[in-house]
């Protein structure tokens, strides 16, 4: 199976996600530390879609950046979120079976 992480390996959240990932046996992985090769928009509301999320759920609202799209349309959001990548909420993973905003990290094994 292929799998995709969305990674910020400052981030606990993700290295536990990545680490549980890596442990899966016969997962095909690929990690991109999204700071540095962040998704152009259209992957990112496919990614969102995918997980059955709005882009607003998708953001980091601990950043303080994010308090400036208090009610701003996903639109907005998405825009920001191409702007400054440190508002995507992480990590998001993609498998075969689907996508998943892994917070908490379990969250990985419903599309494992």
């Amino acid at each position: 199976m292929k799998a995709t992480i969305l990674h910020n390996p400052r981030c606990g959240t993700s290295r536990n996600t990545l680490a549980m990932l890596e442990a899966e046996p016969g997962i095909e992985l690929t990690v991109i530390d999204y700071l540095k090769t962040p998704p152009g928009r259209e992957e990112l509301a496919r990614l969102y879609a995918r997980a059955g999320i709005s882009p607003r759920q998708g953001l980091r609202a601990k950043e303080e950046a994010a308090a400036a799209l208090a009610g701003a349309s996903d639109d907005a959001v998405l825009d920001a979120m191409v702007a400054n990548p440190i508002l995507i909420e992480r990590p998001l993973v993609e498998t075969d079976k689907g996508a998943r905003l892994c917070r908490p990290a379990e969250k990985v094994r419903e599309i494992l």
